[in-house]
């Protein structure tokens, strides 16, 4: 219901199309495209569940600088202040948290390991359409590009999702996958807990109706989402919500206009506990009529703009690194290509 591809000419970035579904990987290394997935010992999981991988990456963003591979120092997650980053980040924005952060290391949150920020990518083999793993390759450079180690954790859907990562990105899929990613996720309740523990969550389109209380699957029947956000998704009547999107983001997070791409056939109810992540100027957005645009919670965000999405926008990249370092700031970096990118996507989307 959310990503099935119908013809449509979708933007050339990353990845497309979709891995196997729930397939064992074998004992060695495990292939993904351009992603090499070797061992990576996390010591919170079963151990049957204990490839993760150190990423080998071969990004055009990882040319310039590339990636220091380090191992955590036993980081201590999950600690009981993530009840002060939930209070916290009622207002994000890129000016004035309401206190502000200490200031070691970018004023690293206490969740975070004392050598990288942890980035998990949740199930590239069911959910990843569109070049949405473009996400995750923006926010690893832009913290690279201050600075900043960052570990990326590759997780397959026949793997445990860690509970100490500090982002969360999950992509969009095809009708059949997201019924079984959010079945796996309901049953594993690894990224439940780590919302919990405060971890930043970015979902994009059927990630963002997994999120949600409920969403209609590709059997026609209503499938149980997460509940980490306040929404709920029925199969919309009319035409596909199809094309450019232009959005101006919810004030309170202080962001420039969004440019993305949408493709998806289901309608997104706001609930009272979440508000919209933004408002369309061109597109459809939710499909509800009412011109909003994703939703957001805390530090759970869901969108239905491909692109990707941080790729045109690259500040919400930097408001997701922001949140994990609970800082109002980070230090300057370049944005030449995402510049012309969004330029180039905000002036064909508006009307001639």
């Amino acid at each position: 219901m959310s990503d099935q591809y119908y013809g449509q000419q979708q933007p050339q970035f990353g990845e497309q199309g979709q891995g196997g579904y729930g397939q064992q990987p074998p004992q060695q290394q495990q292939q993904y495209g351009d992603q090499q997935y070797g061992q990576y010992e996390h010591q919170h999981q079963q151990p049957q569940h204990q490839q993760y991988g150190q990423q080998q990456y071969g990004s055009p963003y990882e040319q310039q600088q590339p990636p220091q591979h380090q191992q955590p120092q036993q980081p201590q997650y999950g600690d009981p202040q993530q009840q002060h980053r939930q209070q916290q980040h009622q207002q994000y924005g890129g000016d004035a948290p309401q206190q502000p952060a200490p200031q070691q290391q970018f004023g690293r949150s206490s969740r975070m390991s004392e050598s990288s920020l942890r980035v998990v990518w949740v199930y590239p083999d069911l959910l990843s359409t569109y070049g949405d793993r473009g996400n995750a390759l923006v926010v690893e450079r832009r913290a690279r590009q201050r600075g900043l180690g960052v570990q990326r954790i590759d997780v397959r859907s026949d793997q445990s999702v860690p509970t100490s990562g500090d982002i969360y990105l999950i992509g969009g899929g095809e009708d059949r996958p997201q019924r079984l990613a959010a079945e796996r996720l309901r049953n594993d309740g690894g990224l439940v807990r780590a919302a919990e523990n405060g971890a930043i969550i970015f979902s994009v389109c059927a990630g963002f109706q997994i999120l949600g209380h409920e969403f209609i699957n590709d059997l026609g029947e209503r499938e149980p989402g997460l509940g980490l956000l306040d929404v709920w998704t029925v199969r919309g009547e009319g035409a596909r919500c199809v094309g450019d999107v232009l959005a101006d983001v919810n004030p309170q997070l202080n962001l420039p206009q969004l440019t993305g791409f949408e493709n998806h056939q289901g309608v997104t109810h706001l609930g009272e506990g979440v508000s919209p992540l933004a408002t369309v100027q061109v597109g459809r957005g939710n499909g509800t009529g009412d011109g909003t645009e994703g939703a957001w919670r805390d530090t759970v965000f869901g969108t239905y703009l491909h692109g990707p999405v941080m790729a045109r926008n690259p500040a919400v990249a930097d408001l997701l690194i922001k949140l994990a370092l609970d800082v109002n700031a980070l230090p300057p970096a370049d944005t030449t290509w995402y510049d012309e990118l969004r330029a180039e996507r905000i002036a064909a989307a508006r009307p001639a």
